[in-house]
């Protein structure tokens, strides 16, 4: 690259830099589309919509029945957004909470009254029809008896509860031709009762059974074979469904297919769980702790540390803009997500620094090393991306809720920080060495290292990480279960427990930040619960209070709080129950998407690395940091709720990448050492030390970040924060003592006899 071309690359990536940073603050047009404000937040950061439901009917449903609405009503509502919240409020009331949403009515519009499906013969017993061709309806057909009528002369085929499940389909029409489909699955109730129905239409002429939902007929098929197998296909005619339609139908059975017959009871716009200070101070942190990266990396790597500081500036304002572009919500889980990346984005960095300053102190030239240090270096960025990338996609794609949305920014930010450290970076190292900075020392020169003996201390690692583990179990099996207020393994919030819900309507609009300053402390103290949950109906004075399950001095007492202090009529004073915001079924769901997702890395790293062994020692310390960090939670008593997902899936996340980059050495170290005497002790040893400073610093910059975040975070970012530090370091030090330790172990034990 001549000095001329250098000099216009470095303006190119110094005015995209800036230019897509101008586009973050102020956005395009006089609509500031893309900017940062633009981002969709989540529940706990923006607010949203709350619909409580009421369960209508003879008695109380059974809890069993409501768990099931609850799981069914989920499917319908995570339309909207992956972090919309489903839970039960008392024995016969729902609670939807979804976010970014501030039109009650028009969501209540969509989602219709849950569980009043029903599929209607065409005639009744007495041979006079049940509903009629209209013009004047929307959906061209009119109900001639009520429901009631029809389930007393049995014109009722099946209702909604029969309808196991709903999904828009691909198939094949008898010509061959792709056509879109709704397929229905019933359970073993509804089988039989469908199949004499739909022989009987087809008897008929090929009559129709009316699908109605919500005193309206979605659609009016016609019966065009008999269904006895339980599984029946709805078609568009010759029309055809569009996509977009068929999902939408089946979306419709899907929710009036619940168990129980919901009605609204009230709708609101509630505020931010966190609130703005939680936002301000998120932001201010992550400012912070990117300053404090920058100048750790000029200060260590010089030239290429400046190089990495507008990379990674540009990384940022790429990461904005495609997180508002792909209309992603942004929620705490997601927070840790980008801190993750972010952090992944300096690792790719420093393994090239560090190869570079490795080929200099080998005597090659400055544009050498860096063509050589990139060659190198490659491998191990790509497969420590890419194995964090498929942890990533398994989760987006079998997780739910907040895990998506940590999901899809983690995935994000990983393409981005290859796409910045892979060509950004490189592309303006040429140009700096075209404009003639060739001088080894402004890049810095590798000194010898002295390999650490490692593998000789292995004993001690090991034992100490064994003792830390038994420690957090006898805490959580043992000790926690019989400490008079615990209960329980660990101290975990109402978002897995469930807890109360307090309602309190008071004499002033109070906002936010005064609720929090004036109040949540003393609540705190009362309930004798941290992690008090604080949402604001927006257009009124009434403040929502959510905690751990009271008892009947604690509500007592809280009631009391409010009426000295505040003027509150405790008579007012709203109570319920209310169950938990992570259902088991979504807890399931993640455990299995994590097994799954390290079984992947397993195969991934198995293909890449040719030996199994590596991967069984990345899933072993994988556990490891987990354990560790559950150790930490136990100990500290400090609570487990949403965030608790999102800290160990970044610890995860984390962990392999940083194992990832030694493996690599030391499969190049085999490579090497083919043909000759393999000594794996020496190469264990020598590999780990020679990745040491980068295991350090990458895990001292994600630190910075995540203590920023502590320093300056609300109660609930703390709560996230401290555990997710804790368990970055635990990463590092699993990655550097007990990664390599492990392999070593099993390819002397469980591998050809070779030189220890």
């Amino acid at each position: 690259m001549s000095k001329g071309k250098g000099i216009a690359a470095i303006l190119i990536i110094v005015a995209a830099t800036v230019f897509f940073g101008f586009m973050d603050i102020f956005g395009f047009g006089t609509a500031k589309t893309g900017s940062a404000k633009e981002i969709k937040l989540g529940l706990d950061l923006a607010g949203g919509v709350s619909i409580t439901y009421q369960a209508v009917g003879e008695g109380t449903p059974s809890s069993q029945d409501m768990d099931d609405t609850v799981n069914k009503l989920k499917s319908r509502v995570y339309k909207y957004s992956n972090e919309a919240i489903v839970y039960k409020e008392g024995s016969d009331r729902i609670n939807v909470e979804i976010p970014n949403v501030y039109d009650p009515e028009s969501i209540l519009k969509d989602l219709g009254n849950p569980g009043t499906l029903y599929f209607i013969k065409h005639y009744g017993a007495d041979g006079t029809p049940n509903y009629s061709e209209s013009s004047s309806a929307k959906s061209g057909w009119v109900l001639n008896k009520t429901i009631d009528e029809l389930k007393a002369d049995g014109s009722i085929v099946i209702e909604g509860t029969d309808v196991a499940d709903a999904q828009a389909a691909s198939s094949r029409d008898n010509m061959n031709n792709s056509e879109i489909i709704v397929r229905l699955v019933l359970t073993d109730k509804g089988k039989e009762a469908f199949r004499v129905a739909t022989e009987e239409a087809y008897n008929r002429n090929h009559d129709v059974i009316g699908i109605y939902y919500d005193n309206d007929f979605v659609m009016v098929p016609a019966v065009q074979s008999v269904i006895s197998d339980g599984v029946a296909s709805i078609t568009n005619g010759s029309k055809g469904f569009e996509v977009e339609e068929a999902e939408k139908l089946a979306s419709t059975i899907r929710i009036g297919g619940l168990k129980v017959e919901l009605t609204e009871l009230r709708s609101n716009v509630v505020g931010a769980y966190l609130g703005q200070e939680a936002i301000k101070t998120s932001l201010l942190a992550g400012l912070v702790g990117f300053v404090i990266v920058i100048v750790l990396m000029i200060a260590i790597y010089y030239v290429c540390g400046v190089v990495s500081a507008i990379a990674l500036a540009l990384y940022a304002a790429l990461e904005i803009m495609l997180i508002n572009g792909f209309g992603i919500a942004l929620t705490l889980p997601g927070i840790a997500g980008i801190i993750l990346s972010i952090g992944m984005a300096v690792d790719a960095n420093v393994i090239i620094f560090a190869r570079i300053r490795e080929e200099l102190r080998s005597g090659k030239t400055v544009d050498s090393a860096v063509k050589v240090a990139y060659a190198k270096a490659m491998s191990a960025i790509l497969d420590g991306n890419i194995t964090t990338l498929i942890a990533a996609v398994v989760l987006w794609i079998m997780g739910s809720g907040s895990v998506k949305g940590f999901a899809q920014t983690l995935a994000l930010g990983i393409c981005l920080s290859m796409f910045t450290a892979v060509v950004v970076t490189k592309f303006f190292l040429k140009a700096i060495i075209a404009l003639g900075v060739t001088n080894p020392k402004w890049y810095g020169v590798a000194k010898d290292k002295k390999p650490v003996d490692f593998i000789g201390k292995k004993g001690i690692f090991l034992g100490v990480s064994g003792g830390v583990i038994v420690i957090g179990l006898v805490m959580m099996l043992f000790v926690n279960k019989n400490i008079a207020g615990r209960g329980n393994a660990l101290n975990f919030s109402l978002d897995f427990l469930g807890g109360t819900q307090t309602a309190v309507t008071f004499d002033k609009d109070y906002s936010p930040d005064e609720i929090d300053k004036l109040m949540v402390s003393d609540i705190e103290k009362i309930v004798g619960d941290p992690n008090v949950i604080v949402t604001k109906v927006q257009g009124s004075n009434e403040v929502i209070f959510k905690t751990i399950t009271l008892n009947t001095d604690q509500r007592s007492a809280l009631n009391k709080f409010f009426g000295d202090n505040y003027g509150v009529d405790v008579e007012s004073i709203r109570t319920e129950s209310i169950s938990s915001t992570i259902s088991k079924e979504a807890q399931r769901e993640t455990i299995v998407a994590l097994l799954v997702a390290c079984v992947c890395m397993l195969v991934y790293i198995w293909f890449r690395f040719k030996d199994i062994r590596f991967g069984a020692s990345s899933v072993i310390a994988l556990a490891h940091d987990v354990l560790v960090t559950l150790t930490f939670y136990a100990v500290a008593y400090i609570g487990v709720g949403s965030t608790f997902v999102a800290c160990m899936l970044t610890i995860v996340g984390y962990s392999i990448n940083a194992t990832i980059v030694i493996f690599d050495r030391i499969r190049e170290s085999l490579k090497e050492a083919e043909g000759g005497r393999i000594d794996l002790k020496k190469i264990v040893n020598a590999s780990v030390t020679q990745t040491l400073s980068r295991s350090i610093f990458t895990s001292l910059t994600t630190f910075v970040m995540v203590v920023a975040l502590y320093i300056f975070g609300v109660s609930s970012v703390k709560e996230f924060a401290l555990p997710l530090s804790v368990g970055i370091l635990c990463g590092t030090y699993s990655s550097v003592c007990l990664a390599g330790a492990l392999w070593y172990l099993l390819r002397t034990k469980f591998g050809k006899k070779e030189s220890k």
